[in-house]
């Protein structure tokens, strides 16, 4: 079964300031510009692959991905496995973990060392009482710094124990690719993950109805919620795409521009992840745009995939369940029978896959629903036999 779809030139002054804003000693910043300055022409930053413009373009990000969150299918991917530093998205993890493992309606009593932390901050005061729940929104609409090691206190008893938390955490996600020193992201060697491991952990935090409502909202104040403070949120990509329902900023010398954005379409959340990357903004939109406008979304009954297929009486042995995915470009649904002796209620028989030019896009199992014998099932998948 087939389905087809049709310089600027820098000044010395900007070349030294672009030098100087890679340096090490920058790494003491974690600030979330307001005021930035594309320096990429826009036909740089929509580089499209001229070869094959319906499959492929390229972004000025140095890692970036788009996910279906239902599925997991990765919709676009440019050096999406590239191990670096992610800064502040950093506190996707961290807000995770607190939900998970925190009170949130305990007091946390922020400490000295939490106070004092350098770059981005909400402008917590040592011994100020504050929520843990009030926590979540000063470290993710404001991205603070000091938010982020009074939850790391508070839970982990200290930023090594919490550290340890969020590996174990992040293990149990299946993200391979990453290691977490802090809770907060700035730079350290110790510090990495990739652009598919924090879309992997965009599509579970998503999936927590509390970290969706504080990480899509723009704004709550102190009187509808009973905090200390008003909190704005500074991700900007709530504004740009109205769809946008999230999700995190992060800026660090080391890092640069990163950005995780949460997308709803089609009544599934696109994850788009850019990481070192000037126009961060835009270059989200851009992916979001290619996403929308080259995939079609299908929900296919896998028994109906089944007798599309070569084994057309396969349908009758097998679980009923949907097989959701994004197509775009040429490609193929196929289904794969496994070679076994006997069958079981349970086993898995074959799968059904999204192939695109050769490569395994998106798969599901079959699973068989009733006992038979080899001699029954080789009747079934050989000679279309409709008896079971």
């Amino acid at each position: 079964m087939k389905f087809k779809i049709i310089g600027i030139t820098l000044s010395l002054f900007l070349i030294i300031s672009q030098l100087l804003n890679n340096c090490v000693y920058a790494q003491c910043f974690d600030d979330e510009d307001d005021n930035e300055i594309a320096i990429l022409e826009d036909d740089e930053i929509d580089d499209v692959d001229m070869n094959n413009i319906l499959n492929s373009i390229r972004v000025s990000a140095r890692n970036a991905i788009a996910l279906d969150s239902k599925t997991k299918q990765v919709l676009f991917e440019q050096n999406a496995d590239e191990i670096v530093p992610m800064a502040s998205t950093t506190k996707i993890l961290t807000a995770l973990v607190a939900i998970t493992h925190g009170d949130l309606d305990r007091e946390v009593t922020i400490s000295k060392n939490a106070a004092s932390i350098r770059g981005s901050k909400v402008g917590y005061v040592a011994g100020e009482k504050i929520r843990l729940r009030e926590l979540l929104y000063g470290l993710m609409y404001k991205s603070g710094n000091d938010a982020a090691i009074a939850i790391a206190e508070d839970i982990g008893g200290s930023i090594e124990g919490f550290s340890k938390i969020m590996n174990d955490y992040a293990i149990s996600l299946g993200l391979i690719n990453s290691h977490f020193e802090s809770p907060h992201g700035l730079d350290s060697p110790k510090h990495y993950t990739c652009a598919y491991d924090l879309a992997l952990l965009t599509t579970k935090a998503m999936e927590s109805d509390l970290f969706c409502q504080i990480c899509g909202t723009k704004s709550i104040t102190r009187d509808t919620s009973n905090f200390t403070r008003d909190y704005n949120n500074i991700n900007k990509i709530l504004y740009k795409i109205p769809e946008a329902n999230g999700v995190k900023t992060g800026y660090t010398g080391q890092a640069g521009k990163c950005l995780v954005s949460s997308v709803k379409h089609e009544g599934r959340n696109i994850i788009i992840v850019v990481l070192n990357c000037s126009d961060r903004w835009n270059v989200t939109e851009k992916i979001y745009k290619y996403v929308t406008d080259n995939y079609c979304f299908k929900n296919d009954n896998i028994k109906d995939i089944t007798k599309s297929s070569e084994f057309i009486s396969l349908g009758s042995v097998i679980e009923d369940c949907d097989f959701e995915y994004g197509f775009k470009g040429e490609g193929a649904i196929e289904v794969e029978v496994f070679n076994t002796i006997n069958k079981n209620s349970g086993d898995i028989i074959g799968k059904v896959a999204l192939n695109n030019q050769g490569e395994e896009l998106l798969k599901k199992a079959l699973i068989c629903d009733k006992d038979i014998t080899e001699n029954e099932f080789e009747e079934i998948v050989n000679k279309g036999s409709t008896n079971y």
